[in-house]
Parts: C-alpha cells; structure tokens; sequence
C-alpha cells in the first residue's frame, strides 16, 4: 500500500463521515413552540368509527437529546373546538355530559421526562387534565432532529376515567370506552 492510496482511503473515509452527519440532523437542547401540527381523535358510536379534529391546540416542548429525563411536554386543547364533520355529534360532545365547554373550556396534558426506546421514539407517561379531572396518560411517539423538530405521537384515553360520556352514555357497547388520539407538530425554536 502507498501512502497515496492511504491518503485516498483516508479522504473517502472522512468523505462518508461527513456526509453521515449532514444527513442526520441531530436535535439540539432548546425550548421549541408549536409551529404547525394536527390532534385527531378516533372514536365510535353505535359500531360506526369517526374521526374528531382539535383545531387551535397548541404545544410546547423542552428537550435535550442527550438527557431526555429532563425534557418536558405541555399541550393545551380547547375543547369547543372539536370538531368531527357532524354538528349534531359535536354540539353533543361539547354539552355537560362530555367535554362540558360551558365548565372545562380547556383541557391539558403535561409530561416531565422521557424514556429514550431507541431509532428516536420516547414513552412520555404524562397527566392529562381534562372536565377537572388528572388522570395518567401514555404517550408513545417519534421525534426527529433538527432545528424543527417534527413529534409523531399516539395514546389511548379511556373516557369514562374522566367522566366524558357518563350516564347513558357510559354503555360502552355503544361508544367504546377507548379512544384513540394521534398527533403530528413540528416545531420551532421558542422565541
């Protein structure tokens, strides 16, 4: 071997190296507002499934990849907003038996801490707060590097833990009593 073709190897080594690190881009330790995102809800009634959006949530994000312990999740969803294609099933929703916007306009999930599962999923065991009631809820989701960080997420909420649907409408044979929540932000560097 030459030292020339040492001195290739070692360029085209360095060559990959840096290409590598360009394309992943690494998340840095920041505070992070919601630039754009989307909270959906799956539910259903009577065996037909439909899907609910909250529009005008908002989320804020601290994060550090190095120490995902520390990192914190805030989330408010305004709960008049919900909104499923069907007016008759969202005056519903919004009225005392479930969400009861006229009481608990809001609702909110904060975490503090993730644990880091591998290839940039997290497991944030959060509270969410929703008709006064604080209850533990699971969030499992992505979250990609970057100066706009992008969180891919999904739980479960069980309705009746926070009494959305109760008197007659606690038969879960007809509204099941799991409801599926999925979320996408991207985010941007607090100001």
């Amino acid at each position: 071997m030459t030292l020339s073709s040492l001195s290739l190897r070692a360029l085209a080594l360095a060559g990959l190296v840096g290409a590598a690190a360009l394309a992943a881009p690494t998340a840095v330790a920041a505070d992070y507002v919601q630039a754009r995102g989307g909270l959906s809800f799956v539910g259903k009634y009577q065996g037909e499934t439909f899907t609910g959006l909250f529009p005008g949530f908002s989320t804020r994000l601290q994060f550090d990849p190095a120490a995902p312990q520390a990192a914190r999740l805030e989330v408010d969803i305004p709960l008049a907003a919900a909104d499923t294609r069907n007016s008759e099933r969202d005056s519903t929703l919004k009225g005392a038996d479930f969400f009861n916007v006229a009481r608990f306009a809001t609702a909110r999930y904060s975490a503090q801490g993730f644990t880091a599962l591998g290839d940039d999923r997290y497991r944030a065991n959060g509270t969410l707060e929703l008709r006064g009631i604080r209850k533990p809820v699971t969030l499992t989701f992505t979250l990609s590097g970057g100066d706009n960080p992008v969180l891919v997420g999904q739980a479960v909420v069980k309705r009746l833990d926070f009494g959305v649907g109760a008197g007659d409408w606690a038969d879960v044979s007809i509204i099941p009593n799991e409801i599926a929540v999925a979320t996408r932000v991207t985010f941007k560097r607090a100001p």
